[in-house]
């Protein structure tokens, strides 16, 4: 189960650092978007440039957890929960995350 959290959260990781305009990293710096326990990002500016990367980036989580639920035998609900838990918890002082009452909160 820890390989898979590590896989996770590594491939997450990676997906960061794809070529876009706008990359995972200053959006959370810039307080555009955040992560939530789904393992999912989430918008939290609606504008063109960060939904566009929402989707993108929640498109390739979505293929990662598929595919590390595939070789462990779990679902990938299972997969992206654990995902979920451990990138909330590592986000960074000053990011937001949607806490389990759904609100979202500045580290």
């Amino acid at each position: 189960m820890k390989n898979i959290v590590k896989g996770v959260v590594l491939a997450s990781m990676m997906m960061s650092c794809q070529v876009l305009a706008l990359t995972l990293s200053e959006a959370r710096q810039q307080g555009r978007v955040g992560e939530t326990l789904s393992g999912f990002i989430a918008p939290i500016k609606q504008d063109k440039e960060t939904l566009a990367l929402v989707k993108s980036i929640n498109e390739a989580r979505s293929e990662n957890y598929q595919k590390l639920a595939d070789s462990n035998n779990i679902s990938a609900n299972q997969v992206a929960e654990l995902a979920g838990q451990k990138l909330v918890a590592r986000a960074q002082p000053g990011e937001y995350v949607r806490g389990i009452n759904g609100q979202w909160m500045k580290k």
